[in-house]
């Protein structure tokens, strides 16, 4: 049985007047907000500031943002309860978190609670619109040309465009960097990846101290894609070397 795998290009037509993307800022550092609001702007977007962490949650909670930036030390709740709580109630939106810690325990710590990137003090505000940018790509709120990707393997359909995964037509809720991980390793059905692979293609990562999060977002996703169908195991671990997606043909061995 060959692998059934497609990839076709998707049109989407782009709203003359898109909506503006509305970021949140959370910082108790006034004048580095204020700093991160006016570039943040350049971006056509509306930047709220906030410097207390309880006070982000419920603005988090409570309304629809394009991106956090979101400070590690705040008062109130710190960034990695409000981290933690974001993800723990199903929120997808991209989060970076800025620190003045620069220890590989706090980048990884930070990481594996699902934020999506980790800028430490003191940055340049080239390098903060740079990764904020790289975060509405990964997101898919900025498309270039309007073409997007399909991949379906057997039950499982992923929307590159709309970022939508489904499981014989049930919805799965992936955060950005899971989407990031299934769409890579979907793409390559039957590949081996290392830690480090996945670490430089996903998030771009060459230190090997970040291998601890790789493994607790394939754990996550493992999870996720099982609670909806445990009949195929999707992702694969080879023992000595690192994880592989399975063909077609070896999901049908597997079910």
């Amino acid at each position: 049985m060959s692998n059934r795998i497609h990839l076709a290009h998707v049109n989407h037509a782009l709203p003359k007047h898109r909506k503006k993307r509305r970021f949140l800022v959370v910082e108790d550092e006034q004048d580095l907000a204020e700093l991160i609001r006016l570039h943040l702007k350049e971006l056509d977007a509306e930047v709220e500031i906030c410097g207390r962490g309880d006070e982000a949650l419920t603005l988090i909670a409570s309304q629809t943002w394009d991106v956090v930036v979101l400070d590690l030390m705040l008062p109130g709740v710190d960034g990695l309860d409000i981290c933690r709580s974001i993800r723990a109630d199903g929120n997808n939106v991209p989060v970076l978190m800025l620190t003045s810690r620069s220890t590989e325990l706090d980048r990884v710590l930070g990481l594996e609670l699902g934020a999506d990137d980790y800028l430490t003090k003191p940055f340049s505000t080239l390098e903060l619109m740079a990764r904020v940018k790289a975060l509405l790509r990964r997101s898919e709120l900025v498309v270039d040309d309007g073409a997007g990707q399909y991949l379906e393997i057997r039950n499982l359909t992923l929307d590159k465009i709309s970022r939508e995964v489904s499981i014989g037509g049930k919805a799965l809720d992936l955060t950005a960097k899971e989407f990031d991980l299934l769409w890579y390793f979907a793409e390559n059905p039957g590949r081996v990846f290392r830690r480090t692979e996945l670490l430089d293609h996903v998030w771009g990562y060459g230190h090997e101290g970040y291998e601890h999060t790789v493994n607790s977002h394939i754990n996550r996703l493992r999870s996720k894609l099982e609670k909806v169908d445990p009949d195929y195991v999707f992702i694969k671990t080879v023992w000595g070397v690192g994880y592989k997606f399975c063909s077609a043909d070896e999901l049908d061995n597997l079910s």
